[in-house]
């Protein structure tokens, strides 16, 4: 699906396409595309999307209060032609940018060393308690289109993506919406949510497919995307035991913290201000020894087993969500059963044994 994204990786500064131009030698058909710079393309994508904004409206009225569980499929946008008058009920989306409070927001996040600008109709919050963090998987309806309103993928009924695969703008977005607030089978085999996340994204190249091109999107193409977030389903891609998202350790630029993407220096994998603790060439998020000591990281955690009888009105453990994670749960005739993995520090230097090498001396005593 157009939506999944392409697994290219830009090597070199120029990329070579198929065109009607023909070869002197062989008669093949190539083109050179250049790659440009991203802060450039920035500039130019932006203006593209603040045009279209300025020149197409929205049926806001349809997301009204009378509208008790609205969803994209309630949603139209059209372009106001020259001359056409705006009819009550409907709202130009370029009125809407930078009025605090508005349904249109803009937010700007940093991307390989570029700041972008992504405007984001926020339609509905969603009424769910969760978000989807970056690197989980999330369950939605969305339709894909160009800046000229060709519709290039859409799925009408839920489907899942994990958010990894998926181009950037998506673990960019999604996660300032919530899920859906409930949900019930109907009778005819449909599952109905209530109360879902719902929203449009407007989005630059760099945050999209940028130089790379596929069926209905050429290069350097601004994106919408209109969707429902339904539910959110956290990942931990090598199972073991820590959520993927914790295992983004490091920003961009070296500095520890989040920064919703994985970075591993593939040019110097010695570095260690990067989400690849070991230098593997692998991010922890899917190594399933962190640290390189032969030591599983899901063993080098602790793990823990909490009984809850709630008959005897007993109270579950309030986990520290960074540190120690529910791994599983029975429950019988009202008695709960929890496991955990804590992470621990066994030399007290504040880096966790699994992303530790030298704890393995440690590791090995009788005492640990």
């Amino acid at each position: 699906m157009s939506l999944r994204k392409i697994g290219f990786f830009i090597l070199s500064f120029v990329l070579i396409f198929s065109s009607c131009k023909k070869d002197d030698d062989n008669g093949s058909t190539t083109v050179t595309i250049e790659v440009a710079d991203r802060t450039e393309q920035q500039v130019i994508d932006d203006s593209l999307l603040v045009d279209y904004l300025e020149r197409h409206y929205y049926n806001s009225s349809a997301f009204g209060d009378s509208n008790t569980n609205p969803s994209l499929a309630d949603l139209n946008i059209e372009e106001l032609l020259d001359g056409e008058t705006l009819e009550d009920g409907n709202t130009l989306l370029g009125d809407l940018l930078d009025v605090p409070g508005s349904a249109l927001i803009t937010k700007t996040v940093e991307y390989l060393d570029t700041e972008y600008k992504i405007y984001i109709l926020k339609l509905n919050q969603g009424g769910g308690a969760d978000s989807p963090n970056f690197s989980d998987t999330v369950r939605v309806n969305y339709e894909g289109f160009t800046l000229e309103n060709s519709v290039f993928d859409s799925a009408a009924t839920p489907v899942d993506f994990d958010l990894t695969s998926l181009i950037p703008a998506w673990r960019k977005v999604l996660v300032d919406f919530n899920v859906a607030e409930g949900f019930m089978d109907g009778d005819d085999g449909v599952v109905n949510f209530t109360n879902r996340g719902v929203g449009v994204m407007f989005l630059p190249s760099g945050l999209g497919y940028f130089s790379g091109a596929t069926t209905g999107i050429s290069s350097y193409s601004p994106l919408v995307f209109k969707f429902d977030l339904l539910q959110t389903f956290e990942n931990d891609h090598d199972f073991d035991g820590i959520p993927s998202y914790l295992e983004d350790l490091y920003k961009a630029d070296g500095t520890p913290g989040s920064d919703g993407e994985y970075t591993v220096n593939y040019e110097d994998l010695t570095d260690e201000t990067d989400d690849d603790t070991d230098g593997d060439g692998f991010a922890n998020y899917g190594d399933s020894d962190d640290d390189a000591d032969g030591v599983l990281t899901r063993d080098e955690l602790q793990s823990n087993t909490y009984v809850v009888d709630t008959n005897n009105g007993d109270a579950e453990p309030t986990l520290d969500d960074t540190m120690e994670f529910e791994v599983g749960r029975t429950e019988v005739e009202g008695v709960i059963t929890i496991k955990t993995l804590k992470i621990v520090d066994s030399n007290g230097n504040n880096i966790g044994d699994h992303l530790d090498a030298d704890i393995i001396e440690i590791n090995n005593t009788d005492d640990y």
